[in-house]
């Protein structure tokens, strides 16, 4: 099964609003660069393009987007709400009745393109 199946799967599985809201998510994170490929990684949905851009994870009570150098990111819109303390990695945890600033969002994932194209660890 393809990685693009399996995250097909997994949001098949879930038939609440973290299903409708992680399809959105992922097609904002593709839509925000035509290269970023799809993989399945520790059984999550991982987005690369250089390497290692962002995960998509679904909890109980949220969704998860960890971005692997959000460390390094520019966050002026402040989303990161998650990991703060994480040496390298920050995340942004949205529960069922948050907005998403998609236009931010959609920054944050450039960014960590430009940061992984830019050959940086």
């Amino acid at each position: 099964m393809t990685a693009s199946e399996q995250i097909d799967k997994q949001i098949e599985k879930l038939n609440d609003w973290r299903g409708k809201r992680l399809a959105s998510l992922r097609q904002l994170i593709r839509g925000a660069d035509s290269a970023i490929d799809e993989d399945w990684k520790w059984n999550t949905a991982v987005f690369t393009r250089n390497g290692n851009l962002c995960a998509l994870g679904a909890f109980k009570d949220h969704i998860k987007i960890n971005f692997f150098k959000g460390a390094s990111l520019p966050d002026p819109q402040g989303l990161f709400n998650a990991g703060l303390d994480a040496k390298t990695s920050r995340a942004i945890d949205i529960y069922e009745d948050d907005r998403v600033n998609q236009q931010a969002l959609k920054n944050l994932v450039n960014a960590a393109v430009s940061l992984n194209s830019d050959g940086s660890k």
